[in-house]
C-alpha cells in the first residue's frame, strides 16, 4: 500500500493546503519566484501537513486554522532542504537539479531565507501565542541541528548520542511540532497535546534512522542520488557509527576522507562492508524501538479514524524500504 492511501480521506484538505503553499511562496521577483517554486514542483510526501491535520482531528478541527499551521511547517521544511543542499553541495534532489546547482549558493541561501520568512508571515493569521512560540523554538532547534551537522562532518570520533541529538533537531523536532501545533490549533487537551507531540518525536526519529539506512540499501533510482551519498559528503550516520567499531574500516574511511581528488567510486568497498557487517540490522532495531514508543504514546488518545491512521503511518514507516 502507498503511504498516501493511508490518509486518503484527507485528500481534499491536503489539496487546499498544497494550493496555499504555492500561493504563499510567490514573489514579485522572478528569480525568487522561480527558485521558490522549483522544489515544490519536484513533489514530496507533504507528511508534515498530514500530521497537522490528523492531530487536529482530536479537537475542534477548523480547516483555516489547520491550513495556517500546515502551510507554515511545510515551508520551514522546504526552506531547510534548500539550505541543506548548499551545506552538502548537493547537485540533485528528488531527481531534479537543486536550486544551488541551477543558480548558485547565494540565490539558494536567500531563497531559503525568503521561504522561512514567508512561513512566519503566514502563521500570523493564527491567533494563538503558544503556536507561535512552538514554531520559533522549532526553528531555533533546526538551525542548531544544521550547525551540528556541519561541525560533525568527517568526524569519526563522534558518538551515537551526538547522532541522535542531531537527527532530533534535523528531522524529529519538525514532525513533533507538526503534531503538537495541529493539536494546539484544534484546542485539544494538554494530555492529548503531549501524547501527539511524543508520537511525532518518536516517529520522526525512526523515520530519519530508516532514511539513513536507505542511503546505503536503496538504489540510485529510488534515492534520486547516488547510494552512500551521505557518507561520501562526510555525514556520519547510524550505520557508519556502528561500523566504526571495526578499526580496519575506520582506518580505511579516515584514509578516504584525507584523500585528495577522491571520487564516489572510491567508497564502494567501505559501503559494501557497512551493508554486510550487521550495522544495517542494528540500525533498524533502534528504529523499531522508537516506533514501539510511538505506538505507546497513542494509547491515551480516544479511538477515532485519525488514531488508526497515525498507527498506519507508523507501521508504514517501519516497513519502508524505498
Amino acid at each position: 500500500m502507498k503511504l498516501a492511501m493511508i490518509y486518503s480521506f484527507l485528500k481534499q484538505d491536503l489539496a487546499t493546503i498544497e494550493e496555499a503553499v504555492n500561493e504563499t511562496i510567490q514573489s514579485e521577483n522572478p528569480v525568487l519566484r522561480e527558485a521558490s517554486s522549483q522544489l515544490l514542483r519536484a513533489g514530496g510526501k507533504r507528511i508534515r501537513p498530514v500530521f497537522v491535520l490528523l492531530a487536529g482531528k482530536f479537537g475542534d478541527y477548523q480547516i483555516d486554522q489547520m491550513k495556517a499551521v500546515a502551510v507554515s511547517l511545510e515551508l520551514i521544511h522546504t526552506a531547510s532542504l534548500v539550505h541543506d543542499d548548499v551545506i552538502d553541495e548537493a547537485e540533485v534532489r528528488r531527481g531534479e537539479p537543486t536550486i544551488k546547482s541551477k543558480w548558485d549558493n547565494r540565490i539558494a541561501m536567500y531563497t531559503g531565507d525568503y521561504i522561512f520568512a514567508r512561513s512566519l508571515e503566514n502563521l500570523t493569521s493564527l491567533n494563538n501565542p503558544l503556536a507561535h512560540q512552538v514554531l520559533a523554538e522549532t526553528m531555533v532547534e533546526l538551525c542548531l541541528g544544521e550547525i551540528e551537522q556541519i561541525k560533525d562532518k568527517y568526524n569519526l570520533e563522534q558518538n551515537i548520542r551526538q547522532y541522535l541529538r542531531r537527527i532530533k533537531r534535523k528531522t524529529a523536532i519538525l514532525i513533533a511540532a507538526s503534531c503538537r501545533m495541529g493539536a494546539i490549533a484544534a484546542n485539544v487537551t494538554k494530555e492529548e497535546e503531549k501524547a501527539l507531540h511524543l508520537y511525532g518525536y518518536y516517529v520522526g526519529m525512526s523515520y530519519q534512522i530508516i532514511d539513513d539506512v536507505l542511503d546505503f540499501t536503496a538504489s540510485e533510482k529510488e534515492l534520486g542520488k547516488p547510494a552512500g551519498s551521505d557518507l561520501i559528503q562526510g555525514n556520519i550516520t547510524l550505520p557508519v557509527l556502528y561500523s566504526l567499531q571495526d578499526n580496519e574500516l575506520k582506518s580505511d574511511l579516515m584514509s578516504l576522507f584525507l584523500k585528495e581528488n577522491r571520487v564516489p567510486g572510491d567508497f564502494s568497498a567501505v559501503i559494501d562492508k557497512i551493508k554486510s557487517n550487521g550495522s544495517i540490522e542494528r540500525s533498524l532495531e533502534l528504529s523499531d524501538r522508537y516506533l514501539k514508543k510511538a505506538y505507546e504514546a497513542l494509547e491515551c488518545l480516544p479511538q477515532n479514524r485519525a488514531k488508526q491512521t497515525l498507527k498506519g503511518i507508523a507501521k508504514y514507516i517501519g516497513k519502508r524500504r524505498t
